[in-house]
C-alpha cells in the first residue's frame, strides 16, 4: 500500500510541476529546441530546478539501505556508453523534437489535450513494445526487463588484491 501511495504522490507532484511550468505544452518545448527561432529558455530553468532536489535525493539515498516504501534500491549497474544507448538517445531526441513531447508530458497531455497527445502516446507505446519483443541481442533494455543483465565488470573490478 505504501508503494501505491508514494507512486500516486510522486505522479501528482510530477503532473502538477508539468502543468505549472507549461512543460506539457509541446510548443514551449519546441521553442526551447529551436535555437535559430524565438528561443524559450524555460525548459532549461525547469531542468536546472529539477537538479537541486535530485542532488539532495542522491545524498539521502546513499545513507539509506532501502527506499521509503521498504524496497531495495534498483540502481543501474553500469555507466557504459554503447551504440544502443547512443541510438536510443538519438531516436528519443528526434521524437522529442518532432512531437514536442517526451514520455512524462505525453501521458500528462492525454488529460489536457487527448486528441493531440493520443497519436504520440500510441506511437511511443508501439516503439516500447518493439523494444520489449525484439530479440535480446538487439535491444538493450529487453534483457533488463526480464531481470537479467549482459553487463560484466571489467577484469580490474573482479580481480582485487
Amino acid at each position: 500500500m505504501m508503494k501505491v501511495a508514494i507512486a500516486l504522490i510522486s505522479g501528482a507532484l510530477f503532473g502538477a510541476g508539468l502543468a505549472l511550468s507549461g512543460m506539457a505544452d509541446p510548443m514551449r518545448v519546441r521553442a526551447f529546441l529551436d535555437l535559430l527561432g524565438p528561443w524559450d529558455p524555460t525548459l532549461a530553468f525547469v531542468m536546472g530546478g529539477a537538479m537541486i532536489p535530485m542532488a539532495v535525493a542522491w545524498v539521502v539515498q546513499k545513507r539509506l539501505e532501502r527506499s521509503l516504501a521498504g524496497a531495495a534500491f534498483n540502481l543501474p549497474e553500469t555507466r557504459r556508453l554503447d551504440w544502443k544507448l547512443a541510438l536510443g538517445a538519438i531516436l528519443f531526441g528526434i521524437g522529442w523534437g518532432l512531437g514536442g513531447l517526451c514520455p512524462g508530458p505525453a501521458i500528462a497531455s492525454l488529460a489536457l489535450k487527448p486528441i493531440h497527445a493520443a497519436p504520440f502516446v500510441l506511437a511511443m507505446l508501439a516503439g516500447m513494445a518493439l523494444n520489449r519483443f525484439a530479440p535480446s541481442g538487439t535491444a538493450g533494455t529487453s534483457q533488463r526487463a526480464k531481470g537479467t543483465s549482459s553487463h560484466r565488470p571489467p577484469a580490474s573490478e573482479t580481480q582485487r588484491g
